[in-house]
Parts: structure tokens; sequence; C-alpha cells
């Protein structure tokens, strides 16, 4: 986000004290210079506009250093405020020196961003008949569904969850790799009876060190996800567009989320569900 604004002392030090708190009020600022004639405004990242930039960078790098500008930016704030009256040229190198040090911070972590050209890139692979079918997007990567779900999987060192209300015997077939040592609960309410107690009993026959449970999800959920080594310190949360026993059926993707301590009340809740009992065929 872009935004015109701070172009002297004056307007810097309005600006810190609120006069000018609203895009309305910033482009309505005109100025002209003292040889005539109405000066561009030009263009600089407000406060706000870093912040959203920060909800879009991708890794953890670009995380830290977005919240590093956002700080910035407030100490700038803070010092203006404290020496309103003794701004001068060397305060004001000092603040150039600091936004190109911003402006190299930020072509460092360039690479961590995923850019729209990528993602058109990804898209335009699966909208090429031509391509093989059964891939998915996996974190804005095109990758063939089964690797991308036993590369999940397999980075499991103590449990798995699977919340999702469609499941049958490939949603099993799925976690066929998974260690012995993890346990996997299989949230899902089996819409449709997709998945019967043969099926299980028969994949448990061939696969008998895997151990699986299932619990209801009572009807109240719609998205799927995957958590691997829940409340462990390699926590991961994945957000999932299609059930895995569709898993490259069609264009789908799946996103590792970030903020993993607020669906901690989603998975909490599910664990006391009651246990999910399969139908016979």
């Amino acid at each position: 986000m872009r935004s015109n604004f701070l172009t002297s002392k004056t307007d810097l030090t309005d600006y810190v004290s609120g006069k000018y708190n609203n895009e309305e009020n910033l482009k309505s600022k005109k100025l002209t210079s003292s040889w005539g004639g109405t000066r561009k405004l030009p263009f600089a990242f407000t406060e706000q506009g870093i912040y959203m930039l920060m909800t879009v960078l991708k890794g953890d790098l670009a995380t830290r250093q977005s919240k590093v500008l956002i700080r910035t930016f407030k100490e700038m704030k803070d010092f203006i405020v404290d020496n309103k009256s003794l701004i001068g040229s060397d305060e004001l190198i000092r603040l150039s020196l600091q936004t190109a040090q911003n402006t190299a911070d930020i072509a460092e972590i360039k690479d961590e961003m995923l850019t729209k050209s990528n993602l058109a890139e990804v898209i335009q692979n699966f909208t090429d008949l031509r391509a093989k079918n059964e891939y998915l997007i996996l974190n804005g990567e095109s990758v063939e569904a089964d690797i991308a779900y036993n590369t999940i999987y397999a980075s499991a060192k103590h449990n798995i969850f699977v919340v999702d209300n469609y499941i049958g015997l490939r949603t099993l077939v799925m976690l066929k790799d998974v260690k012995p040592s993890v346990s996997v609960t299989i949230f899902s309410d089996n819409v449709g009876n997709g998945l019967h107690q043969s099926e299980l009993n028969d994949f448990c026959k061939q696969y008998p060190k895997l151990k699986i449970s299932f619990r209801k999800t009572s009807g109240i959920y719609h998205d799927r996800y995957i958590v691997v080594d829940y409340n462990a310190e390699a926590e991961r949360i994945y957000h999932c567009g299609a059930s895995s026993k569709d898993a490259g059926n069609k264009v789908t993707t799946i996103t590792e989320v970030s903020d993993r301590q607020i669906y901690h009340c989603i998975f909490d809740a599910l664990l006391n569900n009651p246990i999910l009992k399969l139908s016979n065929i």
C-alpha cells in the first residue's frame, strides 16, 4: 500500500500529531512551489502499508524483517515527537540512511515472497489440459498429489490429525507410510458412508503397525485440515482445499498456516468428540 505524504518537515510533524490521519486528508493536501505550479506528492510506504506488506510475505525471515520495519516507524515517530523543534539536517540524514537500509533489507528478503507472477505460472500449469493429472498446489508450488501428502505425513514424529468429513479407502492409503510410532486420528462424520468397516479391517491387516482412530466432527466443519505433531515443538497445521480421497482429481491447494495457536481451540474440542463408528457394507 502506498500513500502520498510527508513532503516537508511540517508535513512530517503534522502526520505525527494526527492532523493527517486518513487517506482523504493526505490526498486533499495540495502543495505549490515558490516558483509557481503544483508540486507532485511523492510515493512512500505508510506504517499501515508496511503492516499490510507483512501479511503477504512468505517465510519466518520475511515476517521478522517486517516486524523490524514496524518498530522502525514507531521509533521514528517517537523521535520526532520528542524533538519537534530540534529536527535539522543531521536528523534528516539519519532518517534518510535508515530508509535506505530498510530498502536494502526488503531487497534481501525478496526471494522469500510469493509474487503474482509465481502464482500465475502455477495456475497456468493447471489450465494446460496436456499436463499430467493428479497434481495439486502445496504452499505455492505444483506437486504430485501423492508426494504432497506423503511429504506432510512423513514429517510426523508423534501424531497426525486429519479433519475431513469425506473419507474413503484412499484416505487410508495416503497414510500407509506413516512411522509406526505415530498415532493417527481422523475426525469425520463420514458423509455418504464413504469408508466402511470392512475396508478399514482389510487395510489394518495389510498395515498392522499403523494406529488409526476415528472421532466425529459433529457436522460443524466444512474445511479440511491436517495437523502434524500437535502441541509439539515441530507442530504444523495445513489447510486443505479438498479431501485427500480426491487428491489430484481437480485443482486444489494445501497451505501451511502460520498462526497455529488460534486453531488449537478447534482441535481441543474435536479431541473430546464421540468416537466415529463405521458402518458395514
